[in-house]
């Protein structure tokens, strides 16, 4: 379970966390002229962030193949 955790429902967890934080950012803060590229739609904005939580979840790390403590 922990192994499965690892692999595959934290990096959705993250993902999901970011499209939200990104969902919510866009209603905060996002512009509504169209100029700003990332908060000028909720899609982009989602997509953003979702890619930066999926990052953060250490999907890539090279250091982390089989050792992870976490």
């Amino acid at each position: 379970m922990k192994k499965l955790f690892r692999k595959i429902l934290r990096p959705l967890l993250f993902a999901a966390g970011g499209a939200l934080a990104g969902l919510v950012y866009y209603y905060l803060v996002g512009c509504s002229s169209g100029s700003c590229v990332i908060t000028s739609s909720p899609i982009t904005s989602m997509l953003y962030l979702g890619i930066a939580g999926l990052l953060l979840s250490g999907v890539f790390c090279p250091c982390c193949k089989d050792s992870c403590d976490m």
